[in-house]
């Protein structure tokens, strides 16, 4: 039996780490790799702390606001954005990274992974923000969609 290659070892723990996601909406795992090695990981939900989506519902939905709109109007973090903080709060650099995540990040993941120094995305699914995508190409950012069947996924509890 041949090997699991690394691009699909890394993108199935996406998908694992995206377990832990308290968004009633969507589950996005990501995890930053240099040279075949996993430097942090992230997952969206609420700040450390702070009460989550899945137990005090989603203001975005309550207010009818469609996905990839008014980020501003939620609790939580980005799984983008949790790995950024997770490398920052544990002293590791991530300038010159990997970066595999479930969903295209958006426009203000983008940005934030830019100036961070990410150098190539590999996602397996499909987010509506032309900006982000548009952005990363002029920063010279690879973003590339992996061919990539997402492992079944149960229900939040």
């Amino acid at each position: 039996m041949p090997r699991l290659p690394w691009p699909e070892y890394f993108m199935n723990i996406t998908y694992l780490v995206s377990e832990r996601s308290t968004c009633t909406r969507r589950r996005v795992g990501a995890v930053a790799v240099k040279d075949k090695r996993i430097l942090a990981t992230g997952y969206n939900g609420a700040p450390a702390g702070a009460p989550h989506c899945l137990d005090v519902g989603c203001l975005r939905e309550q207010l009818g606001i469609p996905s990839g709109q008014r980020h501003e109007i939620c609790r939580g973090l980005h799984a983008e954005q949790n790995v950024i903080i997770q490398a920052a709060v544990h002293g590791i650099n991530i300038r010159g990274a990997e970066l595999y995540c479930t969903t295209h990040p958006c426009v203000l993941c983008s940005k934030m992974l830019i100036n961070c120094g990410i150098r190539r995305i590999c996602y397996a699914e499909d987010y509506p923000d032309e900006l982000a995508a548009a952005m990363l190409k002029e920063a010279g950012v690879t973003a590339g969609k992996h061919d990539f069947t997402p492992p079944m996924r149960p229900e939040h509890d």
